[in-house]
């Protein structure tokens, strides 16, 4: 198996791409050669805890209204190429999402993680549902065959709130800056949503090496 680390924030849009564009080349290989572990990173990590009004950051981040409507338009150009479903109109709040992040990180412990994370972009990018709020990371948690009560109880507390911090911080400090960031095998970091066909490529090459590798 070849390790895939992907470096993402569920409150971003382009990972909520990226993840669909990777899962449908996976769908297509079958017999993947992958193991994928989700990395914390917040795009925004001065957000504060219960999140803000997204029409109010969306004119923050590109000045007008006008041009938050043409970003919408190129994502769902690449959302229906990635078989993901964006409902703008839904979403009325931008989340902090360190504690989605620490959901995510106790659903790999559990090996939970790839239903965790498509719950919680779904929800989020989709559902428009609040990703910041507590009950609703534990209904997610419930739906993914999580104890919610446990989840409860751990969101409540402090429980890895120091661990996810220094996930992050190590994630910076290799140089990373946006997400999504894939990093194949330890060694190559693949930067952005990048489409289905380099992926079956990606795998194409990891077989390839193998065979060689065998008949040495």
């Amino acid at each position: 198996m070849v390790k895939l680390d992907i470096i993402a924030d569920p409150a971003c849009p382009w990972c909520y791409v990226g993840k669909g564009y990777l899962d449908r080349a996976l769908e297509k290989a079958g017999d993947h050669p992958f193991e994928i572990e989700y990395h914390p990173f917040q795009l925004r990590p001065d957000m504060p805890k219960g999140g803000m009004d997204r029409g109010e950051l969306m004119e923050q981040v590109f000045g007008s209204k006008k041009r938050a409507a043409e970003a919408h338009v190129v994502l769902e150009e690449h959302a229906k190429n990635a078989g993901v479903t964006f409902n703008f109109e839904k979403i009325t709040r931008s989340p902090n999402t360190f504690d989605a992040q620490r959901l995510i990180y106790w659903a790999g412990l559990e090996q939970r993680q790839a239903f965790v994370v498509s719950a919680i972009m779904k929800a989020y990018w989709a559902e428009g549902r609040d990703i910041g709020d507590h009950e609703v990371l534990i209904d997610i948690a419930k739906g993914c065959e999580m104890d919610p009560e446990m989840v409860r109880r751990l969101l409540e507390s402090d429980a890895d709130v120091d661990s996810i911090a220094k996930r992050e911080a190590h994630s910076r400090h290799m140089g990373i800056t946006s997400v999504p960031t894939f990093v194949v095998g330890n060694r190559h970091a693949v930067p952005g949503a990048q489409p289905t066909e380099l992926w079956l490529d990606v795998m194409k090459d990891i077989a390839s090496q193998d065979r060689e590798e065998s008949a040495e």
